[in-house]
């Protein structure tokens, strides 16, 4: 085993006893590298291919004709910055704030399409075709996940800054 390994897992009831602020910090890094990386992962298809995310969005049948080329050519840019402000923690609770506007977003649209029985792919991370219930209970299920992240974050964030 190498030194390293043997220094990280020397004593693993550290993290138990380490005061709040700095478990605080280790879970803000920690969420925070998540959902900005997820998003940044999320955006790069949609940068290169909008005509393909433009019929992904048609197919949500949700939105208006005439907005679904600006949506597509405008959303993955916003991803795209929002996730590049919590990497680099720019700005980092305003990109928060339009990550968690995006998730619920994201889950009206995926529950409203569940509830009308309506097939659809979501587009998140890939054009392909990721159609079914259960995919999209797993999307609804994730969304939420992140979105209960970016809560935690958010609140975490305005109890440091008031400091």
């Amino acid at each position: 085993m190498s030194n390293l390994c043997r220094f990280k897992f020397k004593n693993p009831a550290h993290l138990l006893s380490m005061d709040f602020g700095r478990q605080a910090g280790i879970i803000e890094w920690g969420l925070r590298l998540f959902l900005g990386c997820t998003f940044i992962f999320a955006s790069w298809h949609k940068i290169v291919s909008p005509d393909q995310f433009a019929t992904i969005l048609y197919g949500y049948a949700v939105f208006p004709h005439q907005f679904i080329n600006v949506i597509a050519i405008v959303m993955p840019f916003v991803e795209l910055v929002c996730g590049i402000t919590l990497v680099t923690g720019l700005l980092k609770r305003s990109g928060l704030l339009l990550i968690n506007a995006m998730l619920v977003g994201f889950i009206f649209l995926i529950s409203f399409n569940l509830i009308r029985g309506h097939e659809f792919d979501c587009g998140c991370f890939s054009l392909g075709d990721s159609k079914g219930t259960w995919s999209s209970v797993w999307l609804l299920v994730r969304d939420l996940a992140m979105l209960g992240a970016g809560v935690y974050l958010f609140r975490l964030f305005g109890r440091f800054e008031k400091k």
